[in-house]
């Protein structure tokens, strides 16, 4: 089998397996799906596209920028995934991301209300929470999601807040996991007032248990990518 082909039905299983998982949790809940390129080749995402794929995800401006401008000529949608330096804050804005899903503190966000409001330009964010409260991840905590959130509406008009993303606790565990996809859920539930529309958790290891909570978006990269 050639990889365009693997990649296909690497794509085709994956989607069907998300399919039996949301018709669990809802006929009604509509799920998107950012295929995580960040350890992969250039030919692996033409060919992801060419199968009919169009959301990525890198985590480092550096390869967003080398990956989106060499792939310009696709209409693809890149999601910067992963943690900003505030040095690179210009970069990333001018590289144009479809969204930006860390959003991990009110410093960032009032970086990037500046150079985005002197650039007259906008941006869609989602606010990174810190599930697990592992201090090896960024994020907002459970406890200050909420305020903080409707701060971020308030402080920085060209953050375009569209909802909330985490990452699960780094275990085998499943309780741990479903702990940190359900407070997540309640979190994005208190926002629902201001706005929030996306529910971003799940990855190749934990995807069901976040579908099975709430999640409208996954990112996910090695169930795809695989050889």
């Amino acid at each position: 089998m050639d990889r365009q082909s693997q990649l296909k039905n690497n794509l085709r299983i994956l989607i069907e397996e998300i399919e039996k998982e949301r018709l669990k949790y809802s006929s009604h809940q509509i799920i998107n799906l950012i295929a995580v390129s960040k350890y992969v080749s250039m030919d692996d995402i033409k060919a992801l596209y060419c199968a009919g794929h169009r959301a990525f995800g890198e985590n480092k401006i550096q390869s967003l920028k080398e990956k989106s401008s060499t792939l310009e000529n696709l209409p693809l949608q890149w999601h910067m995934i992963g943690s900003i330096q505030k040095n690179k804050i210009n970069q990333l804005i001018s590289i144009k991301p479809y969204m930006v899903q860390s959003l991990d503190s009110i410093e960032l966000a009032k970086e990037l209300q500046a150079r985005l409001e002197k650039q007259n330009t906008k941006l869609k964010c989602l606010l990174q929470v810190n599930s697990s409260n592992e201090s090896t991840k960024s994020g907002f905590s459970i406890d200050e999601a909420v305020e903080s959130y409707k701060k971020i509406l308030q402080i920085a008009p060209n953050i375009k807040l569209e909802g909330i993303m985490t990452i699960a606790a780094n275990t085998d565990d499943k309780k741990i996991i479903e702990s940190c996809f359900k407070k997540t859920k309640d979190i994005f539930d208190k926002l629902q007032d201001s706005g929030a529309e996306i529910l971003s958790c799940g990855m190749s290891n934990d995807y069901k248990i976040a579908i099975a909570n709430g999640a409208n978006m996954l990112r996910i990269g090695s169930s795809i990518f695989k050889k």
